[in-house]
């Protein structure tokens, strides 16, 4: 749902002033190393597909201890001062009961990819968030095409990356739900250019 944009400002700011600062803006913004990043809204397929996911997980979760978030929570980056969007959060961690504004241990964490995006999200974002042990499966979803790329830590610790395309099925390992791929995609139209 939300796209980085150019940096912002070339102010630094601690997690106090940003939280400050923000709280006065109209849109929303990530703090990365302490410089701010303007986010900017995305396309319909990009909303509907991340609308799909927090209503099937959010369906699979209930009355459960694990809780969902849309794009509107940020997560923290483990042991940084860095704050982001992701389109689709889940925590099952009761450490993230404790602040209103931000989770910091998710096990699960969606982003739908758009073309100024997906190099970002695949490589230094995903840098950042594996740093934390309590994340599982870091999903990347194409807005473009039936597609799903799942990077999932493994038992060893490793991460691997286990693509999903049409016909199959979807395995949310970190939160034992399995789906086909179709539901997460339900009424999405593609565009078709020659």
């Amino acid at each position: 749902m939300v796209v980085i944009a150019a940096r912002d400002n070339d102010r630094s700011f601690t997690p106090e002033e940003y939280f400050s600062w923000e709280e006065q803006q109209l849109e929303k913004h990530e703090l990365i190393d302490g410089r701010v990043y303007a986010m900017t809204g995305g396309t319909k397929n990009h909303s509907a597909i991340a609308i799909n996911f927090l209503l099937l997980i959010r369906s699979h979760l209930r009355g459960g201890r694990c809780s969902v978030f849309n794009s509107d929570l940020k997560v923290n980056i483990l042991n940084t001062h860095n704050y982001t969007y992701p389109d689709l959060s889940v925590t099952c961690d009761d450490r993230d009961r404790e602040h209103p504004l931000y989770i910091t241990y998710p096990c699960l964490i969606v982003e739908v990819l758009s073309d100024s995006t997906e190099a970002y999200d695949r490589g230094k974002k995903f840098e950042k968030y594996r740093r934390n042990p309590n994340l599982v499966d870091y999903v990347l979803v194409s807005s473009d095409e039936i597609a799903i790329d799942i990077y999932h830590k493994n038992d060893a610790g490793e991460w691997v990356i286990i693509s999903y395309r049409s016909g199959d099925r979807v395995e949310f390992q970190s939160i034992n739900l399995s789906l086909p791929i179709e539901q997460l995609y339900e009424e999405i139209i593609f565009d078709r250019q020659p």
